[in-house]
């Protein structure tokens, strides 16, 4: 418990990670003892999207993809160049994201034709679930799916941990805002749209 309190409340993960080592060593035949390479496991994962999401600021350039969207047509930020582009990581089962939704539908609708474009990022797992779902909201933009929930590759690339979230890339393919919601969302992309 000590251990878990310095990796989870205190921040200090490498005195955390010495107590479960030593916890590993002095009691092997624990319970306690047979769950520290999984604690520490995700501990480490934990600690490797945080520096990914440390270094994904505004004005570094997001970096880039080469997959397959849901048509299985090639999906990259790079061919997206010279466009205002979201990446939305996302799922079907997320409320947050589901609340957030009409917004995000509302600014493609307003400014699609004027150079905004979205690349979603699904952590669902059922493709039928999923491909169900975007018909029936009417979201036309290419998704990423690959089945794997959490373990999404590109939600895994980015250092994602919860969703929904967002980055915004200007023309250049950097990052021009993050996580942005509701009319936040609007303004940032009209703006940056008026700023050519």
């Amino acid at each position: 418990m000590k251990a878990l309190l310095y990796v989870q409340v205190l921040n200090d993960n490498a005195k955390g990670m010495q107590l479960l080592q030593k916890t590993k060593e002095e009691f092997p035949d624990t319970q306690a003892a047979k769950k520290v390479d999984e604690i520490l496991a995700s501990a480490t994962k934990q600690q490797e999207a945080e520096k990914i999401q440390r270094s994904l600021v505004e004005g570094t350039a997001f970096p880039d993809f080469d997959e397959k969207d849901l048509d299985g047509k090639p999906l990259s930020v790079s061919r997206l160049k010279g466009k205002l582009v979201m990446i939305d990581f996302w799922a079907t089962w997320c409320g947050p994201c589901v609340q957030e939704l009409p917004n995000v539908l509302k600014t493609f609708g307003k400014y699609h034709d004027k150079g905004f474009e979205i690349i979603g990022v699904s952590l669902d797992q059922d493709q039928e679930k999923l491909t169900s779902f975007l018909k029936e909201k009417k979201m036309t933009w290419p998704q990423y799916f690959d089945g794997k929930g959490w373990g999404n590759k590109l939600a895994a690339k980015y250092g994602i941990n919860s969703i929904p979230a967002t980055y915004l890339l200007g023309r250049d393919g950097k990052i021009i805002g993050k996580g942005l919601r509701g009319e936040a969302l609007g303004k940032a992309v009209g703006d940056a749209l008026a700023a050519k």
